[in-house]
């Protein structure tokens, strides 16, 4: 599992609020635990006919048991490391037409 390290951020790094610091979180080490690990490269390809409608809810931390879809892994992997990773929503609803 990859470790975290929290690094002092850049002047200028964008803080969500003035209050809190900018943090920047970096992985060091394998971040993908299982997933598809005889292949050199993990990629997928998925075309807009094929997104589950109206939302498609991809996963980002590589723990998801549905992979490339995420199954909410990502909150314990959150709560066990400090991370603050989620997942890749893309809506897949029709736009509202311009009136």
């Amino acid at each position: 599992m990859a470790s975290l390290r929290a690094v002092t951020a850049p002047r200028g790094c964008m803080a969500v609020s003035s209050r809190r610091p900018c943090v920047i979180v970096r992985a060091e080490g394998q971040i993908n635990p299982s997933i598809r690990k005889n292949e050199a490269k993990v990629a997928d390809f998925v075309t807009a006919s094929e997104l589950p409608k109206p939302k498609a809810v991809l996963c980002r931390c590589w723990r998801s048991t549905k992979f490339p879809y995420c199954d909410g892994a990502h909150l314990q992997h959150n709560k066990d490391t400090g991370d603050n990773v989620g997942p890749l929503v893309i809506d897949t609803a029709a736009p509202a037409s311009p009136q």
